[in-house]
């Protein structure tokens, strides 16, 4: 569509008497501030009136008879894709609808308006649809904002709304219910303004349907700024059979409607269908017969319902027929709303004004700081800023909110990883304290370090196969025995490194994860004490960056640290590290002797030292219960102590057999490797616990104290001493605050017109000279 030249606005004549002319500069003055609200996301916002309804209620066709012309495409489907905003003035002077279109272009400035043919406005909503349609989001919530003033149009805001879906279930209406839900959250942000009254529009015979009202009560509630209308009065009509039915489709009972909805009463339109053109398929060739039509659908309703009922319609009644009632009701109902919202508006033009104003002077001073001297001390304050919020935040802190910026451990799991071992499983939420608390900072690193305390902690040793036993066993390089000490240590070393190294990795990525969320909430934290360096992305990015490469290179040092001596600890067996001490040994050993006696006294098996049985095989459970019973039937109680040496012989020559000449794994044997292996397993764990942690603590968490600031400052000094426009990008930033500046300049402009403009209006309403406008001429046909 070619751009027109930008049009001033036209002011009304001096003819025009004074009640016109104030109540023109009224509407005047809520159109620009609907207009600067919707701009600036401001909390003032002109009253105005919102249309909701389904696809299929007639919603742009009511809209287009409340102007009293055509201009969008109506009919089955989503003809409109974004709001459509009406500010509409009647102007007995424009025989011919004058439209604006409101600053469209991306940056342009909302004040300027483009007068342009109803044509291309048209063309430009279809374009609009058209390219909404083919774009992945489908809807756009930015309004399409159009001035119109006409001799039929009456003084209202309205904003139409994309058409409600509401498609059947299934996966083959997946699009559709996407699509649904992203109109419904688009026309509940619509509803949320408090000063917008909400057109709620129902096509239906029985008022317990509340399709679209349902919708409108989860925003309000008890529909106290709703005006319920119900559509397509001409093909309702005929659907029923008796009096009686009419009678409570117009007066339908207090309970039926729910809350108490502005009029007391719905209202009833039809509009005739056809559009205005020179075309095969329009029906009308004017908007004047367009007009026409509806008026005399309006008298045709009324007709046929006095038929149904058998009698006249009373005057109430007739009231709500229609939509030149409805638009009159509007219409007065808006007017005293914008009388009403004047002295509320003026201490929000004020405040808006300071407020941009001061935002003016901080531009300006921050164009005046653009040198080399001030923007060095600017960087070394937030420097020092953002190393005390890290500080704080690893020593403990609530000036963060847990819920923004908290993790609960299901969360940290999540996004910073889980301690999983070798059998695939990890402790349940339940086990770990706080594990449902949202945490962060020093606190998180707290709870993390104690999930991998618990976790390692109770892990045990793989379980251990007689295959694995032989094969450790292999050929020594004196002798063909075997040497179970040797073999225990093989295995043991062996599922101990298989074992901890995926942990050492798992427990280094969530450490990492958590020290790198202290970022976000050191930057949060600096905006909250106004210590944020606003417009020096490229300098802050320079400090994250730094901060993360830090990070990062101090977790895997810390990591290869404890790589070393998860190594050093399974390559060479210490048994004064591995078993505690040699007493702890001698006390194994001293068990296993009592085992092999208490089996010739006839006794039932007993592990080996202080471990359980459990962790032996069946097969060996087995074994020892049939060689215990083999040794009690062999054994004489009454034996001489001749026979009792001999017996000891026998053992030793039997154990020697067993544990040194025989490769056949004899119970025994295995019962010695097994308890071996546990006990060097548990050594190594106990030593890489706290090995690890001491290390995280001191290698990891302690240089982000005594490390960090230095190198921080030094990678700042030399930035600053090799291209400080590297570092601030002053060219850009001087660009960029010129560009803001015109920006709030504009603003404070608008601001300042409509300040000056809303408190002429407030005098006027407090001197008694402003009259409310005359109410829009509706033009009756003739029978």
């Amino acid at each position: 569509m070619d751009s027109s030249p930008m049009q001033p606005q036209e002011e009304p004549n001096d003819d025009v008497d004074g009640g016109e002319s104030s109540s023109y500069r009224l509407y005047e003055a809520y159109n620009e501030l609907h207009g600067l609200a919707q701009e600036l996301e401001a909390p003032f916002d002109s009253p105005a009136v919102v249309v909701v309804g389904h696809q299929t209620d007639g919603k742009s066709a009511l809209v287009e008879a409340l102007m009293g012309f055509q201009f969008n495409h109506v009919g089955g489907g989503t003809k409109t894709r974004r709001p459509i905003t009406l500010h509409l003035k009647y102007d007995e002077r424009r025989e011919q609808p004058l439209c604006r279109l409101v600053g469209e272009d991306d940056g342009e400035d909302r004040s300027v308006v483009q007068t342009r043919s109803l044509e291309e406005i048209q063309a430009y909503i279809e374009s609009e649809n058209m390219r909404l349609e083919r774009d992945p989001s489908q809807f756009s919530a930015k309004e399409i904002i159009i001035r119109i003033e006409y001799k039929y149009c009456p003084n209202l805001t309205i904003i139409d709304t994309p058409g409600l879906i509401a498609p059947a279930a299934g996966r083959k209406n997946r699009v559709l219910l996407g699509q649904a839900r992203a109109v419904e959250a688009l026309v509940r942000a619509k509803m949320q303004h408090k000063e917008f009254i909400i057109l709620c529009l129902e096509d239906c015979c029985d008022w317990s349907n509340a399709t679209t009202r349902r919708i409108v009560m989860q925003i309000d509630s008890e529909l106290s700024r709703t005006v319920v209308v119900s559509t397509k009065l001409d093909t309702k009509i005929p659907q029923f059979a008796r009096s009686s039915d009419v009678e409570v489709f117009l007066k339908p009972p207090a309970c039926t409607l729910d809350g108490c909805i502005l009029g007391d009463r719905p209202f009833f339109t039809s509009v005739p269908s056809g559009r205005v053109g020179n075309g095969r398929d329009t029906v009308y060739r004017s908007n004047d017969e367009f007009k026409q039509a509806v008026s005399l659908r309006e008298l045709e309703d009324v007709a046929l319902l006095e038929d149904k009922l058998g009698r006249t319609l009373s005057r109430e009644e007739r009231s709500r027929i229609g939509v030149s009632n409805l638009r009159l009701f509007l219409e007065e109902l808006l007017q005293k709303r914008y009388m009403d919202n004047v002295p509320q508006i003026i201490p929000l033009l004020e405040k808006e004004f300071r407020s941009t104003s001061r935002k003016l002077q901080e531009i300006n001073q921050e164009i005046s700081d653009l040198d080399e001297v001030k923007l060095k001390e600017k960087g070394r304050t937030f420097h020092d800023s953002f190393l005390t919020k890290l500080s704080l935040l690893l020593k403990g802190t609530v000036v963060a909110p847990p819920d923004k910026f908290g993790e609960t451990l299901e969360d940290e799991r999540a996004n910073g990883g889980t301690f999983i071992g070798t059998d695939g499983l990890q402790i349940p939420y339940k086990m770990m304290p706080n594990a449902g608390m949202r945490l962060y900072g020093g606190a998180q690193y707290h709870r993390a370090m104690a999930e991998f305390r618990l976790v390692v902690g109770g892990m045990k040793c793989p379980p251990i196969t007689r295959e694995e036993i032989v094969n450790a066993c292999g050929v020594e390089d004196i002798h063909d025995g075997t040497n179970y000490s040797r073999t225990a240590c093989v295995i043991a070393v062996a599922k101990a490194r298989d074992t901890f190294e995926p942990f050492l990795h798992q427990l280094g990525v969530r450490l990492l994860h958590v020290l790198k969320r202290l970022l976000p909430i050191a930057v949060y934290l600096l905006q909250k004490d106004g210590e944020y360096l606003s417009g020096h992305q490229m300098f802050v990015r320079r400090i994250e960056n730094a901060f993360h490469c830090f990070a990062e290179s101090t977790e895997r040092s810390c990591r290869e640290k404890c790589m070393e001596d998860l190594l050093s600890t399974t390559r060479y067996v210490t048994w004064s590290l591995h078993n505690k001490n040699r007493a702890g040994l001698r006390q194994f050993l001293d068990s296993f002797s009592g085992t092999e006696q208490s089996t010739v006294n006839g006794n039932s098996v007993c592990s080996a030292g202080p471990h359980d049985t459990s962790v032996l095989p069946n097969h060996i459970k087995h074994e020892n219960k049939v060689k215990a019973d083999l040794t009690i039937n062999y054994h004489n109680p009454g034996m001489d102590s001749n026979s009792s040496i001999h017996t000891t012989e026998t053992k030793l020559v039997d154990l020697l057999d067993n544990t040194l000449w025989n490769r056949r794994l004899a119970p025994s044997s295995e019962r010695i490797v097994y308890a071996l292996v546990q006990q060097i397993f548990h050594g190594i764990k106990e030593y890489f616990l706290a090995s690890t942690e001491l290390k995280f603590n001191c290698f990891l968490l302690m240089p982000v104290v005594d490390k960090l600031p230095a190198l921080l400052r030094e990678d700042l000094e030399s930035a600053f001493e090799d291209d400080l426009d590297n570092v601030f990008d002053i060219t850009q930033l001087r660009h960029s605050l010129q560009q803001s500046k015109r920006n709030l300049e504009i603003e404070l402009k608008r601001i300042q017109r409509l300040r000056e403009k809303f408190k002429q209006i407030h005098d006027l309403l407090s001197s008694h000279h402003f009259q409310p406008t005359k109410a829009v001429p509706v033009q009756k046909p003739r029978c």
